[in-house]
């Protein structure tokens, strides 16, 4: 695969050059990136042609993704809004001499910490919390697919990512999925995961991968269509 910058319109393009019959174009959240996956053989002037005809649709989903709700940078203090699995907490500060820990009571994501812990280490706290939250919601959620698809991943990796929400290497047939997504609604989680599972079966973003994607989860469309609505982190992040 080899890989090109065109620019149209004052708009940036990433064009991928792969083994595929046909061009697709993407443009992905946050900040409207637009990628155009196009046919190892197709010319730059062919592409970029392509990509002028659908300047307009391009620009109206930029708009549509820019103006998107952000969280601002959590600052760690009382009443500050945190998301968990798609709803809205308010956080409340506790300080004991114990092991750090948070847990949610009724509206409220109670954070216990030592009288030391300044932003940084309670940051730690919560992002710890996070990825234990996801860990526990996704292996029901792998076992549920695997056996559904007839697939079989060697490993699930749980981190903080800066660019993506999931990711595949279908050669070690292991899987990423960052932690943030513990924040989204659970149809959210279970779409990224399909996502990525169908992966090992079709390692391209091609026609066969949408077909088993519809093949899979019919509705899978909604569920991005949400995932990319939901407020963003003031991190960016894509998909």
């Amino acid at each position: 695969m080899s890989t090109q910058k065109i620019n149209i319109g004052g708009i940036s393009v990433d064009v991928e050059f792969k083994d595929i019959k046909n061009v697709h174009l993407s443009v992905y959240p946050p900040t409207g990136r637009v990628r155009i996956a196009a046919p190892a053989r197709m010319s730059i002037d062919t592409i970029r042609l392509y990509a002028i005809a659908k300047l307009g649709w391009i620009k109206k989903q930029q708009a549509k993704l820019q103006s998107q709700q952000r969280e601002t940078p959590r600052e760690y203090l009382d009443r500050e809004s945190h998301y968990v699995w798609g709803r809205r907490y308010l956080l409340k500060v506790q300080v004991a001499d114990q092991t750090p820990s948070v847990e949610l009571k009724h509206n409220q994501m109670v954070m216990t910490v030592r009288p030391d812990a300044g932003k940084e280490k309670k940051e730690d706290v919560v992002a710890s919390w996070y990825r234990e939250q996801l860990r526990l919601a996704m292996s029901p959620l792998i076992a549920k697919w695997e056996a559904l698809m007839g697939v079989k991943s060697s490993r699930i990796f749980v981190q903080r990512m800066k660019t993506k929400w999931g990711s595949c290497n279908p050669h070690s047939r292991s899987i990423r999925l960052n932690s943030e997504l513990a924040k989204k609604s659970p149809e959210c989680l279970e779409y990224v995961i399909v996502h990525e599972l169908v992966h090992l079966l079709e390692p391209t973003h091609n026609n066969r991968f949408v077909a088993l994607m519809d093949k899979f989860m019919p509705q899978w469309r909604q569920f991005r269509d949400e995932l990319n609505r939901m407020p963003l982190s003031h991190q960016e992040w894509e998909y």
